[in-house]
Order: C-alpha cells, then structure tokens, then sequence
C-alpha cells in the first residue's frame, strides 16, 4: 500500500487499515446464526466468436490508417496518435500497426497519452503507464510524447464551457485517437466510450477530464460528448480514428478507420455491435454474486456498471435494467490498478485485502475528477471469504441452499467460467448457452479463504 494511503488510514498504533476495519470471521458467523451455504458447481457460457488471429492484428491496424485519408495534411508532417485506455487487448500490436502505416505513407508519427488524469496526472505517469500497456518506443517504433500541457481550442456556444486538447496533438499536423468503442460504466448514450470520448476527456488530459466531469453533473456526458467531439473535429487536424471492438473473451475482433465525417455515426453502430459481444451474467436475478477482483483495467469503475447493473455513484443517470443483484461480495484488486479501488462502493461487503492494497490518494483523485465520490465510499469489510459469503446470505432473507441463486466469477470482464449454485447448475442444463463443467459440490476454504482457485481465462 502507498504511504498516501498509510498516512490517511492509520489509527493511533499505526495499524494498518486492514486490521482495524476488518470484522473477524467468527464475529460474523455469530451474528449471522451460521447459515447453511449452497453446494458450487462450474458453467461455462457458449459463444460464437470470430477474433483477428493476434499475427495479423497489427496489418488490421495498418489497414484500417490506409482507409483514412491525408489530402488534407502537409507532406511528411507530424502526425500524433492517442492511445492509452486500460484493458485493451492486443494494444501494442495495434498501435505499431498504426505507427506503421503513418510512417509508409510518409509522414512521422507520435504517440501522445490520451488518458485524461490517469497516471498521477503527470506526464511522467502517463509514459510509466503507456510502458505498463506494452506501449514503449522501442515496441511501436516513434517517439511517445507525454505532457499535461493543453491548449485552448474553443468553447461550447450555448454554456461557454472551454474546450481544450493536448498541446502536442493540437501543434501536429494530423491526429488519429486509437481506441475500443464499449459501453460506458456512468452513462447511455448514442456514443459511450470510443473514440469521441477519448478526444473529450482522454486528448484532454487533467482539465479536459475535470471540466467535462463537473459540467457532465448538470449537461450529462451523453449530450456533451458529441457537441464537444463536433467542435474538436472542426477546430483540429483530425483525419479520423482507429477503432476497435472485442468480443466476450475480450480478443479483438474488428479494427476499423473511421473518417471525421463518420465520427458520431458510426461510433453509434460500433457501440451496438460492442453491447451484443459484450460478457454479461447469464443470469437476470441473482441473490449474491462474488468477483474475486476489481479493477480499472477491467472497468473505469473497478466493475463494470453494466454487468453488476448497479450505478450508484452516477448523477442524473438511471442504473441499467438488468441484472438484479442483491448482494455482491468483491474480493480483491488487481496488481494493475496500483491500489485504485474506484467503484469499489458498488459492493455491499469487501474483504480485508481491499482494505490492505486501496491507495486512498490514488482512488480519491480519481473519484474527485470524474464526480463520483460515492463510488469510492468503503463498504464493509470482513477477514475471510467465508465471513463475505455468510454476511452477504444472511441479509437477503430465508436462504435455502437447494434455490439460492449465487455465482463467483474473476472479474466483470471474465465471465465464460464461473462457479454456480445448485439451482444455477440446474437452470443452465436447460440451456442451449450454456454448459455444466461440474457438478455442485460442497464449498472448501483454507483457513477461512476460498479454497478454489479465481476462473479467471
């Protein structure tokens, strides 16, 4: 855990958080009256999916600049290209595709973070964070130019509000943002996360990011994305964007050059087909789900909004339709999210290792620049797994192990293998989508933790 995160959770003895806010296994258990627990067996979702081989991910992503056009841009100019969302699959292969291309049509490329106030809102974090994606200069073949230094490009004509971009973008003479159209974890909109959003928040860098977050309260992201993205195209150099979608297993399916012109339009129907691949639940109602961790190059918000249905934290937006969830129990973060729990207050019980690795700078930060501090509010927490799954059971009325409807899985992006309950197991033998791996059995802990390893693909 970072000093930060010591500093503003110690007690008087110095105990670390974890110590003090976690509640003891047989605490619970007697509070709770020890209820039975359901038997857990494995099943697996079926999908149809048609990935790009990865050894050709990067000519798709040649191919897809080859489809753009330059007649507009100075010979042999500078052209930057933004990239820099976590979680995406087959990055650097995307990227050095990309910077491929640029360079063989004759034009010199750069690689510029386009990632709003990720990475400590420093230039120099924002390069460490490319690195961590695989994204290094010696792998895409150009320099990556990182700053926090923004321009001014305009202002929204009806509320005034400045728009500003990457000063390094904004001095090219061309720029192409590179990113995967997927649904968003804190709005519905005709375009969600893609490549208009990362011209809004990610070109924009801290105050971009800041600006919209806190305007996004009273206007909401899904109207200013779009008016922001028009004036962007008609106030810089860009000749369009690489976009990418992924199928359930989170492989690359489709990389496609999308023109100015084509922005808006056609970010709408990649959004479409990005909420048919998705992974989801396959269950509408559920009595208590537990995800082994949470993260945010899983989701922006730890756990994605749209597999827990849950949207707590979000200002004048409606929570997703389905699924209905009554307990979820989380267990963990992932090393890659570097101690930010954001979203971790869409959890009703938390284990004590959260408690243990949550950087409070990092997570507060985040949580103050996007205007979602509820997200951030610390639920629960409890020492072993056994002590999360009896506490979320008990606080969801009269539990009979034979009907309760549970599931663990890894994450909200990991959702092909999963354990499941005996009326889960059940209900999935009826289904053409889905296949029993295994048959229920008694659930095993190892000194109160999960004895069964994460399912994680």
């Amino acid at each position: 855990m970072s000093n930060s995160a010591v500093a503003l959770s110690m007690d008087t003895d110095g105990a670390n958080p974890s110590e003090w806010l976690s509640v003891p296994e047989d605490v619970i258990v007697e509070a709770c009256g020890d209820p039975p627990l359901p038997e857990m067996g494995v099943i697996e979702q079926q999908w149809e999916t048609d990935p790009i081989p990865s050894d050709e991910v990067a000519a798709a992503a040649a191919a897809a600049v080859e489809s753009l056009s330059f007649a507009d841009v100075l010979e042999g100019g500078e052209v930057a290209l933004g990239a820099g969302s976590r979680g995406i699959a087959n990055l650097p292969e995307i990227v050095a595709g990309v910077v491929e291309a640029v360079a063989d049509a004759g034009y010199e490329p750069f690689v510029f973070p386009a990632m709003g106030s990720h990475g400590g809102a420093t230039g120099e974090g924002q390069r460490g964070m490319l690195n961590e994606l695989g994204v290094t200069e010696e792998r895409i073949g150009c320099e990556i130019r990182s700053s926090m230094d923004v321009v001014e490009v305009g202002r929204t004509p009806d509320r005034d509000v400045p728009v500003v971009a990457d000063a390094n973008a904004a001095d090219a003479d061309a720029i192409i943002p590179i990113n995967r159209v997927k649904p968003h974890t804190d709005f519905d909109g005709e375009v969600e996360s893609g490549l208009s959003k990362m011209l809004v928040i990610g070109m924009g860098k801290q105050r971009g990011a800041q600006i919209a977050h806190k305007w996004a309260v009273d206007w909401s992201l899904r109207n200013m994305i779009p008016e922001i993205t028009e004036q962007l195209l008609d106030s810089l150099p860009i000749v369009g964007g690489v976009a990418v979608v992924e199928d359930q297993h989170d492989d690359t399916t489709l990389i496609e050059g999308v023109p100015p012109s084509g922005f808006l339009d056609r970010e709408r129907e990649l959004l479409e087909l990005a909420y048919d691949l998705m992974p989801k639940l396959p269950f509408d109602e559920l009595d208590v789900v537990v995800f082994d961790r949470q993260g945010k190059e899983i989701s922006g918000q730890g756990m994605d909004t749209n597999v827990i249905g849950r949207r707590p934290f979000a200002i004048n937006e409606p929570e997703p339709e389905s699924p209905d969830i009554k307990r979820i129990y989380t267990r963990g973060l992932t090393e890659k999210t570097h101690g930010n729990a954001m979203g971790v207050g869409s959890a009703d019980v938390i284990h004590e290792d959260i408690a243990a690795e949550l950087d409070a700078q990092t997570t507060l930060i985040n949580a103050l620049t996007a205007s979602t501090i509820r997200g951030v509010r610390l639920p629960p927490v409890v020492a072993t797994d056994r002590a999360g799954l009896v506490a979320s059971l008990s606080t969801i009325g009269v539990v009979d192990p034979e009907t309760v409807r549970v599931v663990r899985a890894a994450d909200t992006m990991h959702l092909h293998r999963m354990y499941a309950s005996t009326a889960l197991v059940e209900a999935a033998k009826e289904r053409e989508d889905l296949r029993v791996v295994e048959e229920p059995s008694p659930v095993e802990f190892d000194e109160g933790q999960f004895a069964a390893p994460s399912l994680r693909e």
